[in-house]
């Protein structure tokens, strides 16, 4: 089938009407998860009991409390028709991974009977070698293990119960996103507790939130099978831009077609069974571009959830005849996508320590924690970088309106005006919320409805939002644990460093407003003119300005990666627990060896492509040309009529000549690349590779505006960035 009966067949296509099941979403939510809920019903009192304390205590789980978990979840799996059970963890793969295994064992009398034990449920033993490690295992050296985490609730995908689980070797490293995750939850609980106790002295337990947005786009399965280098990479190698793409801002908010608005539905429906409060949906700003998120929720689950619906998405769009594209730039000339995550702290009372408070005591907690978190984030602003850095996300990074490749943070006016009034005034200064009280002179004033009074700025990459922080630079196919994990352990550190001094100032006798007072005030000094900057994060000032400043302005992936072995990082990570220096070590390893291979497959896909793809029909062409040329002549007796095509047959030869000496010299780069035996040394190659493929799809390029569209083997960008 050529392109043109594949686009046909395309815009031929119906929506496929939802499955939908019976009831409002209340009435469904949740009913494929083991949750409090499903605990009542099916534990008895004492394993409930000390099940719930495990969860929200942090209480250890013994064998017998395992055991008698495990027969109450394995009652509620055979109401539900399950067959497997598999440990489902978050490798360093960017993606999830789980190995069903039936519940079937020997009864003794010639058949089977369905088991499942606390052993089953607690641990598993994959091969650990198998998984990204960055040396930490080899083939000889292989075991590993995955420990249930039961702060994450088992649920269940078809007929299988998935056990969410850390993912550890041998030795003991870390060899996922959820082990260093859960150690940074800790780390920013411990260290934040004492400071919130002096506010709030029943707080026992500091969590850390997270709301993702998850942007992706929507290619019809037919178009993306013709286009191998969307099926290997993810992305389109080249393509030139169609005519008409996002320059009318027509596609943002506009009417959900109905085809992409059926699988929403499935994908909402699919989501909601599973606990995941999928609450938006919507077009984003590109063609076939798309938005869902979330209700907030506890950072752990949260990102549990976000790798559980990247799973959904794609089984889903296929029902529909689509294809999930998560990668960051798809596209080249529209929108990529992100995937934004919404950041805060809030205690086990109910406070909310980035939001303002409801009297004097209350805005002064929130100014402690807010001020510190900016602290945080000038303190390690690479790290932030370097924790959000991989070969997709530089694609997108500092173009249609994704953020600059430079870590800073807005404010807006509201705030940025009271740190610099807090500055002015005595230190013990109330802090009240406009509106509450009559405004007197003394008064730090937060305006009441604090939500409206913060613009938006979609260049900045770490944006307060009224009640949080946004960290827009995460990439739309990253796990969210990546960029939360070096946040809350940045957090944690600074809250450590805050709390000594803020202990030297109350030792000298000052009363507990003032000596937080006096411990803020150097930190707010040095973090406006630094970290902070509301304007535009485009322009080219601000890149000079930011480095002038201090903020790291690298652009290349693997230097930015160095920043996790940094003096500085290596310090705060382990002094907070959450990775040890074989852990940063190897996890480097991974990430520049990863960011190695995609390269790689990336300029071998398009040097494929260019030379089995593109030069044939280029030919083709420059021969139907050469055609015409000698009739002419014949004809004629000259070649003055034939000035256009002879130009154009000069295009031809001069782009496929561009093509072959590119391909030639990308082919010897990666020879020269793939000797070095430092990974480092070898991705700091591979970005140099990576900047040689631009170039080629210049070329690549201009021959799709010569070449008989008739001609062209490859869907276009105007067939495939439009759905009906």
């Amino acid at each position: 089938m050529n392109r043109f009966d594949l686009v046909k067949e395309c815009f031929e296509k119906q929506a496929v009407p939802a499955e939908r099941p019976a009831g409002l979403p209340s009435e469904y939510f949740g009913e494929l998860v083991f949750d409090r809920a499903k605990m009542k019903k099916y534990l008895d009192a004492q394993t409930l009991k000390s099940l719930l304390d495990c969860i929200d205590k942090g209480h250890p789980l013994d064998r017998k409390t395992a055991d008698g978990v495990a027969l109450g979840m394995k009652e509620w799996a055979l109401q539900n028709h399950v067959t497997h059970v598999t440990h489902w963890f978050q490798p360093l793969t960017e993606g999830t991974a789980e190995k069903h295994d039936s519940l079937i064992e020997y009864d003794g009398k010639g058949g089977v009977i369905e088991t499942f034990d606390g052993k089953a449920l607690a641990q598993q033993e994959p091969d650990a070698s198998s998984f990204p490690n960055g040396g930490i295992r080899a083939t000889f050296e292989a075991r590993g293990y995955t420990a249930w985490d039961p702060t994450s609730p088992v649920f269940i995908q078809d007929d299988t119960l998935c056990i969410p689980t850390i993912f550890i070797s041998y030795t003991g490293e870390a060899l996922d996103y959820k082990t260093p995750l859960k150690r940074s939850l800790k780390a920013v609980s411990d260290a934040a507790l004492p400071i919130v106790r002096l506010f709030d002295p029943e707080a026992s337990k500091v969590y850390s939130y997270l709301g993702w947005e998850q942007e992706y786009f929507l290619i019809d399965e037919s178009l993306y099978s013709a286009r191998p280098d969307l099926m290997i990479t993810g992305r389109t190698l080249f393509g030139h831009n169609s005519s008409k793409n996002q320059q009318l801002d027509d596609h943002y908010f506009a009417a959900i077609p109905s085809r992409v608005a059926e699988f929403m539905r499935d994908l909402e429906i699919a989501g909601h069974r599973l606990g995941i409060p999928i609450k938006t949906r919507h077009n984003e700003v590109a063609p076939n571009q798309f938005e869902l998120a979330p209700i907030y929720g506890e950072a752990n689950l949260s990102n549990d959830q976000n790798q559980m619906v990247m799973n959904l998405m794609d089984k889903i769009a296929r029902k529909h005849g689509f294809v999930v594209l998560l990668h960051e730039k798809p596209f080249e000339g529209v929108n990529g996508s992100g995937k934004h995550n919404n950041w805060s702290l809030g205690t086990d009372t109910g406070k909310q320590l980035l939001a303002p408070g409801k009297d004097a005591d209350g805005n002064l907690m929130f100014v402690t924690f807010f001020v510190n978190v900016l602290a945080a984030v000038q303190r390690h602003n690479g790290l932030l970088k370097a924790s959000i850095a991989s070969a997709t996300n530089a694609h997108r990074l500092g173009g249609n309106e994704a953020p600059p490749a430079i870590i800073s943070a807005f404010l807006g006016k509201t705030m940025t005006d009271v740190l610099h009034k807090l500055l002015e005034l005595p230190s013990g200064t109330p802090i009240e919320i406009a509106g509450k009280k009559g405004r007197s002179l003394g008064l730090v004033e937060i305006p009441e409805i604090f939500v409206d009074n913060t613009d938006r700025n979609r260049t900045s990459p770490f944006a307060f939002t009224g009640n949080r922080f946004e960290f827009r630079a995460v990439g739309s196919s990253a796990n969210c644990s990546g960029a939360l994990t070096t946040l809350n352990a940045a957090m944690a550190e600074q809250l450590l460093d805050f709390k000594a001094a803020l202990d030297k100032e109350t030792a000298k006798g000052k009363e507990r407003n003032v000596a937080i007072m006096d411990a803020l005030k150097p930190i707010i000094a040095s973090i406006l003119d630094v970290v902070c900057f509301d304007g535009n994060g485009y322009d080219e000032a601000w890149q000079k300005e930011a480095a002038r400043r201090g903020l790291d302005v690298q652009t290349s992936v693997p230097e930015m990666i160095r920043e996790f072995l940094s003096p500085a990082s290596v310090e705060m990570f382990t002094r907070t627990g959450v990775y040890s220096l074989p852990e940063l070590e190897s996890r480097n390893e991974v990430k520049w060896e990863t960011y190695s291979k995609k390269v790689q497959i990336e300029s071998r896909v398009m040097a494929r492509m260019a030379v089995n793809h593109i030069a044939p029909a280029a030919l083709e062409y420059k021969t139907r040309l050469l055609k015409i040329v000698k009739l002419t002549k014949e004809a004629c007796g000259s070649l003055d009529g034939c000035r256009a095509e002879m130009e154009m047959i000069d295009r031809i030869n001069h782009d496929l000549a561009d093509i072959n000496a590119r391909v030639d010299a990308m082919v010897e780069a990666r020879k020269k690349a793939n000797a070095i035996s430092s990974e480092y040394e070898k991705a700091v190659a591979y970005h140099g590779i990576a900047e040689l493929l631009p170039p080629l799809r210049k070329s690549i390029d201009d021959l799709e505006e010569i070449v008989d569209n008739s001609l062209w083997p490859l869907p276009k960008y105007r067939e495939m960035l439009f759905i009906s």
